[in-house]
């Protein structure tokens, strides 16, 4: 702190000391320890008495007092306003994601769609999100947050507009594809705009308020597949198609809401920043803000140059290249970790575990989506008080226990599948591998089977593994099961990718466990870190590159999930799964450093030392960096420090 501000702060406590210590002289009744306030500008310390005032004035007490004082200060709901606003496009993000769990199950019978067209749509979404994601860092840059944030809500309302019209599914597949042009620009530009805007110790809980709205449109999104799958044709229409609405209210808003001022200054629009984070900051004073992100801007300037694209200046430099690994890494280990097959893939997950009934899947999908939508409510509370780190490692340490009972769960069941007493011949004469299975379970996993079988109570009795129909899944290609009516008539049931079970329970324990643990950390937290930890000139192209990440990993297994469970079993796909978790519980360990309460300006500082170091150098628990009103400034009190006042 500079000599000047010293005197300032020495200054403002004298005067506030004789303010009031005249105030109480003047007092009628003499009542001693009655609480005085100072004339004039807010007051930085509410004191009992010219004596508490005085002692305050020393070692911790005078810390804490300007803690509460500064924790006074009014945050005006404009900002409140625009992360709203801002997070709809995570809205949208978690519709479009998740209804896609309900819509499949119906699309598969109307559209007669096999794993790899069911697969397609899945992961064609998050197949052009990684491209878009990658291409908004250079519209970020170039055009700012708010152009791309509107471009995204136009690439909503356009795809869903396609989907509801779609007629088969190469149309389908078209319209998922414009879906995830517009996830893409706004997965990496929506943390980074309210990041932007956000004063510094609300920052981690409003980036955090994007994943809400990320999973609250999962959720919505699962009761809306189980209100429309009640309809008797054409209910995925409407499920993929009511994307449109807020993605037009979003739109709408942000014809009206502001710029990023980071981005302003730097791209020297300096007097419309300033009016920007005036409204932004309300009754605080943005002088020392102003300053700081300006100051900021043009030695990073000095520093990189204009010596080639961003990228090639971040990794030749050490502290945004081990930021980037940072960054990535988090994103990575996220995907691995398996939310995305579990989000994607919770209906069908939900059936393969035993539940037989579509609707009842549908159902159990949106229970796992509301409870990911209250955990990570949790996370919005945790963020600011556990920080970043230890949050971030206690969830994914939690996801990989999860992953490890729903991987224990599939065993069981497959411990005890049913065994097929029945070996029909085909009557055509054609080779079939149906016919080789001995068990349920391996009929199963064969993507051109299906077991029909009777129910003696809770018991499967005369069961047969059959080739299914070559136009539906929903019945046999011939025999008992072969005429859907006559077999329910009879008593028969027909399974396709799902064994009859007890223990289908279990798959339902290990997904509410799996977001029990990931909602709060590994949901919201590699979207929190990448907003924060790079400098401004980089900070485009960086959320860029990890989103990109993020969407590759996103695509990879999305794409690969129904054939690793068909080779490598249902429980054998979790079990991978969890060790992806372990190996990224290593990774955070060493890497991730926290970033709570500091200034987005101050973060660069964090990754000087050697990368395996960031995270365990940063464990001192006794640390504040805070920003508190005086006379107009920004005090700045440091690691317990009360010297820095004296």
């Amino acid at each position: 702190m500079s000599r000047k501000a010293s005197d300032n702060v020495e200054y403002t406590l004298r005067s506030l000391s004789n303010l009031m210590g005249e105030k109480r002289r003047r007092q009628a009744d003499g009542s001693a320890g009655s609480g005085a306030a100072a004339a004039g500008e807010r007051s930085l310390i509410a004191a009992e008495s010219c004596s508490s005032l005085n002692s305050a004035a020393s070692g911790g007490e005078l810390e804490r007092a300007a803690r509460r004082q500064f924790q006074q200060d009014e945050t005006p709901g404009f900002v409140y306003v625009v992360s709203v606003f801002s997070a709809l496009g995570g809205f949208l993000f978690g519709y479009d994601t998740g209804v896609v769990s309900g819509a499949l199950l119906l699309l598969k019978r109307e559209l007669n769609l096999d794993a790899l067209w069911q697969e397609l749509l899945v992961s064609g979404t998050v197949g052009a999100a990684a491209l878009s994601a990658l291409a908004g860092g250079v519209l970020n840059g170039l055009c700012g947050r708010r152009p791309c944030i509107l471009l995204a809500s136009g690439l909503f309302t356009a795809g869903a507009g396609v989907l509801a019209a779609a007629r088969d599914k190469e149309t389908l597949l078209g319209g998922r594809v414009v879906v995830g042009l517009g996830i893409g620009v706004a997965s990496m530009t929506v943390p980074v705009y309210i990041a932007e805007v956000a004063p510094p110790h609300l920052r981690g809980r409003l980036v955090t308020i994007n994943t809400l709205f990320i999973t609250g449109g999962q959720f919505f999104a699962s009761v809306v597949d189980g209100l429309f799958s009640y309809l008797a044709k054409d209910g995925w229409r409407y499920m993929l198609g009511l994307s449109a609405v807020p993605a037009v209210i979003q739109f709408l808003g942000f014809l009206f809401l502001p710029e990023s001022p980071r981005w302003l200054i730097q791209k020297g629009q300096t007097q419309r920043a300033r009016r920007i984070l005036s409204q932004m900051r309300g009754n605080q004073a943005i002088d020392e803000e102003y300053d700081s992100i300006k100051n900021n801007i043009e030695e990073e300037e000095k520093e990189v140059g204009a010596a080639g694209p961003v990228i090639c200046r971040m990794l030749t430099y050490p502290p945004t290249r081990r930021a980037l690994i940072v960054g990535c890494g988090l994103q990575m280990f996220q995907q691995l970790s398996g939310i995305n097959t579990v989000m994607y893939y919770s209906a069908t997950i939900l059936q393969m575990s035993g539940v037989e009934d579509d609707r009842l899947a549908i159902w159990l999908a949106a229970l796992t989506a509301f409870i990911n939508f209250i955990f990570t409510l949790v996370g919005v509370w945790l963020v600011e008080r556990m920080g970043r780190r230890k949050l971030t490692l206690g969830s994914l340490t939690g996801t990989a226990v999860a992953l490890i009972i729903l991987a224990s769960g599939f065993l069981l069941s497959a411990q005890v599948s049913p065994r097929i007493t029945l070996n029909p011949t085909d009557p055509s004469h054609q080779n079939s591998t149906c016919t080789k299975y001995s068990y349920c379970n391996g009929c199963m996993l064969d993507p051109d089977c299906g077991l029909c079988y009777k129910l003696n109570k809770s018991s499967v009795v005369e069961s047969s593994c059959i080739p299914i129909d070559k136009d539906s899944t929903m019945k046999a290609a011939w025999g008992r099961c072969s005429n859907e009516t006559v077999f329910k008539k009879e008593g028969l049931f027909w399974a396709y990718n799902f064994c009859p079970t007890p223990y289908s329970w279990t798959a339902l324990l290990g997904l509410i466990l799996y977001l029990v643990f990931f909602a709060p950390g590994m949901g919201p937290m590699p979207w929190t870190v990448n907003s924060e930890i790079y400098p401004l000139w980089a900070r485009s192209t960086g959320n860029a590159c990890s989103s990109g990440v993020n969407w590759v990993f996103n695509v990879l297994v999305s794409l690969t999930f129904l054939h690793t469970a068909e080779y490598l079993t249902y429980y054998g796909a979790f079990f991978l799964y969890a060790g992806f978790a372990a190996l990224g519980l290593v990774f955070i360990y060493g890497c991730l450093p926290e970033t709570k309460g500091k200034k987005l300006e101050e973060i660069e500082s964090l990754f000087e030392n050697r990368l395996c170091t960031c995270g365990m150098s940063d464990s001192d628990e006794g640390r504040y960096i805070e920003y508190i009103r005086v006379k107009g400034s920004n005090y700045h009190l440091s690691d317990n420090d009360a010297s820095d006042v004296e």
